[in-house]
């Protein structure tokens, strides 16, 4: 015991000299001003939140979703306040908080090292129980942990974990020296990146002008094929499709899964094979058929539909429904049904049609919950950001409640709300 005090105080003085050094190369450079920017408040947060003292600096945010329909979660340094204002045994509860919804399903996390200062940082002991704390309910479903902007400071403190760290998580690791590397892996402009960060790597690429290749510039989109399934609109898609109310898309998927993944273990929660999900999309979109018993994998359909839903110009539950659907937990718990109604038939046409058909398919998903352990709370936490989000940027820790319980509450009372509203041509799984 006496030994492991011994190298963590060896390792301590190590990481935070390391710190120093950093911090001195930033103040040469003139960013230490960027990380004076005035403290980040989510002013979507309940003050009522379990963990409001932690929450409110936006420190943990859900950005999204990867290009597998991963979810994304980020850890912004800058945006820890000094130590003796943040009780970093809280910050720890609040990020299992946070990865407890989401650990059943496969997710990455991305992490912006900028702004870990002296005065912010946690101690080497805090880091260590950190990662104990982190047991294999946590590692198993993380696919990618990526470091952005690492220091010689993270090559430390790497060095310090080694021993601790598996080969099979340090394989999920992956170092990006600058934002735009991000873009191969995930959706970038989801992410709710602080302008401390981004205001860093301009500052970087500033330094390394003449040493880097020059910026790929992008062609304008290309129109969309007339068989075109993804990113474009419900009536884009009808229109082409001599006025089927349900995309095509939506109605094989839902079909195949309905005959062969109802009673599928963690069904919606697994992720696939980047590559094969981009060939599927791009048959679809070029009118082919799809054959998904060629794919041997239950698990291409399932985020088949769950890419198309979030690949929408404007979500399935419309821009407009957003703030009425954030305000749905402070309605009285036995008239929330009554309010998700409400909404819901407010709704166009279309997008009650397709929405009536999408929730009828995965109440019977719930229905199955037993063997496929999906009841629909699991559901509402994969499906709820994938038919709601914002008009501009995305949707923050503390809306995913009143998201997930509306989603929730969909397919729990499926039948109570879809019943008294009918569109002659609907159909149903």
């Amino acid at each position: 015991m006496k030994q492991d005090n011994k190298l963590l105080s060896f390792a301590g003085e190590k990481w935070s000299s390391e710190l120093q050094k950093d911090e001195a190369e930033d103040a040469q450079s003139g960013q230490e001003k960027t990380f004076m920017s005035p403290p980040f408040e989510d002013t979507e947060l309940n003050i009522n939140h379990p963990y409001y003292d932690v929450a409110r600096h936006g420190i943990i945010q859900l950005a999204g979703d990867d290009n597998s329909g991963r979810k994304v979660i980020t850890f912004s340094c800058c945006r820890m306040p000094p130590s003796h204002q943040l009780n970093h045994t809280r910050l720890l509860e609040y990020l299992k908080y946070t990865l407890d919804q989401y650990v059943e399903n496969d997710y990455m996390v991305v992490y912006f090292h900028y702004g870990l200062k002296s005065l912010n940082k946690p101690s080497l002991k805090w880091l260590q129980t950190a990662y104990k704390e982190f047991d294999r309910k946590y590692k198993k479903n993380l696919k990618a942990l990526y470091v952005v902007h690492p220091t010689n400071f993270i090559k430390i403190l790497w060095n310090i974990f080694k021993p601790l760290i598996s080969h099979k998580f340090g394989k999920k690791i992956t170092y990006l020296n600058y934002l735009s590397d991000l873009r191969e892996h995930l959706k970038y402009d989801q992410l709710n990146i602080p302008q401390e960060v981004i205001q860093h790597d301009e500052n970087l690429r500033a330094k390394q002008k003449g040493k880097l290749p020059p910026v790929v510039k992008i062609p304008p989109p290309r129109p969309p094929l007339p068989t075109q399934q993804f990113g474009v609109s419900l009536q884009y898609i009808k229109d082409k499709s001599k006025g089927e109310l349900i995309p095509p898309v939506m109605k094989e998927t839902v079909s195949y899964l309905k005959r062969k993944g109802l009673q599928v273990e963690g069904l919606f929660r697994r992720s696939a094979s980047v590559q094969t999900i981009k060939d599927v999309q791009k048959l679809y979109n070029q009118g082919k058929s799809v054959n998904f018993d060629d794919y041997h994998d239950i698990h291409i359909p399932a985020v088949i539909l769950k890419t198309f839903l979030r690949e929408l110009p404007q979500p399935l539950l419309t821009f407009e429904c957003y703030d009425p659907i954030l305000g749905i937990t402070s309605v009285e718990s036995s008239l929330r049904v009554t309010r998700c109604k409400q909404i819901v038939h407010g709704l166009p046409e279309h997008n009650y049609v397709v929405l009536k058909y999408l929730i009828c398919f995965l109440h019977m998903v719930s229905q199955e919950s037993i063997y496929n352990r999906m009841t629909a709370s699991s559901l509402a936490c994969v499906f709820g950001l994938n038919l709601i989000w914002p008009s501009k940027g995305t949707a923050s820790l503390s809306a995913l409640v009143p998201l997930n319980l509306f989603t929730e509450l969909l397919i729990d009372f499926y039948m109570n709300i879809f019943n008294s509203r009918t569109v002659p041509g609907e159909i149903l799984p």
